[in-house]
């Protein structure tokens, strides 16, 4: 009898997530290799034996760095008894634990609520925007811990969201808490109308708020198509980063808006289509706020091939300007020992370049990064180039330089 493998992540593309439901071949044995998206997300019938490994991968926020990981932990015994579960829905069946019954015993009930393990920053903004301001002695259900509430209040104080007694501030802390998205998000939206370039920083909004819109092959043809894949990725790559780069795919796929052509370049049509609906969505919340739309390529006048060049300069600095003004928590800089390391200039923290990042294998000096994801190392994704003294000059409640004496 022969095996036929098949991955189950929420990172596959539709098309391919619908392989698993495909009739099985004569004389074939479909194998499942799923993550814990099996559990209660998704019904596949005819599954008779489950597999279970005992472990979970889950995003733990960790307040001491501001980093956000996707650790592997142990499951609970409410996972163990849900993925058991999945075997013999239609017809007998069993599911084989890699573990003892008496691990088992040791596990917890239940898994960790996710407000214990979540940046609580979004979830004090809207307690702070219901009027409930001592969100300290708020009567959760599962209280999460102080640190993690501290680390909130910080960065909406540090973003100018919350005063100096803890009220949200007029109009800054009021609007952020409208937006549907991440606190830092939401105030390179508000700031993108000052700066010049509210189109731009709306696009590239959009795109960060869906899943990668770069697809990976995956399969037996994955390698070969390696390359090609790279090749098509390099025609919308900026060397500031990922951010520009990414407002590059977001354009380019407006003009065309073809699925045919999407998948020539290995973007997720699918991803890019929700980043439209959103963008229209956050531009209606740009709109209400009072913040003019405006481009930064449309604000300059071009007469020559220099001219282009000068205005995309031009546009580029006022859109990464805008992106450290959000972000400058988020920075970081190159070890000088040239190892292509960083440390973020608050927490001291060393992480990697992403290798799907734009920035990969090159050398810039200071970056601002969207998220950190932790597999076997941290790893910055979505960065952007920036100056130095942007950081001081756009946060200077938040940066000083330090003067040593002679």
């Amino acid at each position: 009898m022969t095996l036929m493998p098949l991955p189950l992540y929420a990172g596959l593309t539709a098309d391919e997530q619908l392989g698993i439901f495909q009739p099985t071949p004569h004389h074939c044995r479909k194998v499942i290799v799923s993550t814990n998206i099996a559990e209660a997300s998704v019904t596949l019938e005819g599954i008779v034996y489950v597999i279970d490994c005992g472990f979970v991968k889950v995003r733990a926020y960790n307040p001491k760095t501001g980093m956000e990981a996707l650790v592997v932990t142990p499951l609970s015994k409410a996972s163990a008894l849900q993925r058991a579960g999945r075997a013999g829905r239609v017809r007998p069946g069993k599911a084989f634990r890699l573990y003892t019954e008496e691990t088992f015993e040791k596990l917890p009930d239940t898994s960790t609520p996710e407000i214990q393990r979540s940046n609580l920053a979004p979830v004090v903004l809207q307690l702070k925007a219901l009027g409930i301001d001592n969100v300290l002695r708020f009567d959760f259900l599962t209280p999460p811990p102080a640190e993690l509430m501290i680390r909130a209040l910080e960065l909406l104080y540090s973003l100018n969201a919350l005063d100096d007694v803890g009220r949200l501030t007029m109009p800054l802390g009021i609007h952020l808490a409208e937006f549907p998205v991440d606190p830092m998000l939401g105030k390179i939206l508000l700031a993108s109308g000052e700066f010049g370039c509210s189109e731009e920083i709306l696009s590239i909004a959009a795109v960060l708020s869906v899943q990668n819109v770069f697809i990976h092959p995956s399969g037996s043809k994955a390698a070969a198509k390696d390359q090609t894949v790279m090749e098509m990725r390099r025609k919308f790559w900026v060397e500031e980063g990922d951010h520009l780069s990414l407002l590059n795919v977001y354009n380019a796929f407006v003009k065309h808006k073809s699925g045919k052509w999407c998948h020539d370049r290995f973007l997720n049509f699918k991803a890019l289509s929700r980043a439209m609906s959103i963008r229209q969505q956050l531009a209606r919340y740009l709109k209400r706020c009072k913040v003019p739309l405006v481009s930064a390529l449309a604000a300059s006048s071009r007469k020559t091939d220099d001219d282009d060049e000068r205005c995309r300069l031009e546009a580029s600095e006022k859109i990464r300007k805008c992106l450290t003004s959000g972000y400058f928590a988020q920075a970081a800089r190159a070890e000088p020992d040239g190892s292509g390391r960083f440390r973020t200039i608050r927490d001291n923290v060393l992480l990697s370049i992403h290798p799907d990042s734009v920035l990969f294998n090159r050398n810039p000096q200071c970056v601002v990064f969207h998220e950190v994801v932790e597999t076997n190392q941290a790893y910055m994704r979505d960065l952007t180039v920036i100056e130095p003294d942007w950081l001081t000059e756009l946060a200077p409640h938040f940066y000083e330089f330090k003067t040593t004496k002679r």
